[in-house]
């Protein structure tokens, strides 16, 4: 069956929808019930303070040490030598451990997801605790000195890992999950007029088009400021979003952004939006790219 195939099949389990979304509801409570401080360990489990997601990162970690454990299991075998086995089960160990960090920021991130990215995202975490749980299996029986049908036990794991890992790069390569969604967006170099003044009023953000860019306004007494409309995590429309102070926030999944210089305030977007430079000319607002 090819790959394309397997994902026309995914797209068809529609148990994968009603259990997403029982899911959803469970993460998206908990946190809610930890207040401030649910969002403070939300945003750090996003990669928020990192400026990337934290998730890719840390799926680095089980993925190269159980291939770490692979290679020193097979030197083992044809070796004999009892110090590969040690490093393999100890490659095994690591792995587990980063599974757990792997875990929790992939369901943090995948909280906000929808359709198909979250059919296949489920799919990619539900392997993965598959993986998780062979390897578990696995240490197990090394220690109770079942070696043979531990390393045999790694190797289905490892093969889960690896589908798992296929639909991971599905998420982000074809579904754009933790990129960047204004990173093509490219403001006008120089000064361009969008909008008359007396047409952008306070506390009613505008969306504008620059250049072929999509601009949001925002006006605050005499200041006028201008940030990339399509929100970086998922490309909400800011425009319909609500202000609160000097800052923006998407009505979808309720990132917040400065309004002067576009950083990101709350997650669950770690990349900041692009900000433009504004300016008043013959009573119209013109942007162009802000000067770094």
């Amino acid at each position: 069956m090819r790959l394309h195939a397997v994902l026309d099949f995914i797209d068809r389990q529609g148990w994968l929808d009603r259990l997403g979304e029982r899911l959803q509801r469970e993460l998206v409570r908990a946190f809610a019930a930890g207040g401030p401080q649910g969002r403070r360990v939300r945003d750090l489990l996003h990669g928020t303070w990192l400026g990337h997601p934290l998730h890719p990162a840390l799926t680095d970690v089980p993925l190269g040490a159980w291939t770490a454990a692979l290679v020193l299991d097979l030197l083992g075998g044809l070796t004999g030598r009892p110090t590969f086995g040690r490093g393999a089960d100890t490659a095994v160990a690591l792995g587990l451990a980063g599974a757990l960090g792997a875990a929790a920021t992939g369901l943090t991130d995948w909280q906000h997801l929808a359709a198909r990215p979250r059919r296949v995202g489920l799919l990619h975490g539900l392997l993965n605790v598959g993986a998780t749980g062979l390897y578990g299996l696995s240490l197990l029986l090394r220690r109770r000195a079942a070696r043979a049908t531990g390393c045999r036990v790694a190797i289905l794991g490892y093969a889960t890992a690896v589908v798992a890992a296929y639909l991971g790069g599905e998420l982000v390569y074809r579904e754009r999950v933790g990129v960047s969604h204004v990173a093509g967006q490219v403001p006008p170099r120089e000064f361009v007029p969008v909008l008359p003044t007396v047409e952008l009023y306070e506390e009613r953000p505008r969306r504008v088009q620059a250049g072929g860019m999509a601009v949001l306004l925002v006006r605050r007494g005499d200041r006028f400021y201008a940030l990339a409309e399509t929100c970086s995590h998922l490309g909400g429309p800011l425009a319909e979003g609500r202000l609160e102070g000097n800052s923006v926030i998407c009505p979808w999944h309720g990132s917040r952004f400065a309004l002067a210089d576009g950083r990101v305030l709350e997650g669950p977007a770690v990349f900041p939006q692009p900000c433009l430079e504004t300016r008043i000319r013959d009573g119209w607002i013109e942007v162009r790219a802000a000067e770094r």
